[in-house]
């Protein structure tokens, strides 16, 4: 049986060789003290936000209806 770092710089190179490249992508520790709080705080903001913008719904309906096309 190959070794783990052997199947692993294997299935790398199949990627790389579709022309695909690894990346490193940061993401927030949503185990971190304070983080769910963090995320209500900023979702009532963005709540508050959109009450005050009068525009928004008929922009949201109006990019609805240009998916057209658009796969999943």
């Amino acid at each position: 049986m190959a070794h783990i770092n052997e199947r692993v710089q294997k299935y790398r190179d199949k990627l790389r060789a579709q022309g695909m490249r690894p990346i490193t992508i940061w993401v927030p520790d949503t185990r971190a003290p304070g983080f769910a709080e963090e995320c209500r705080r900023q979702s009532r903001l963005a709540a508050e936000a959109d009450k005050q913008d009068p525009t928004l719904d008929s922009f949201l309906d109006a990019a609805l209806m240009d998916i057209e096309g658009w796969t999943p």
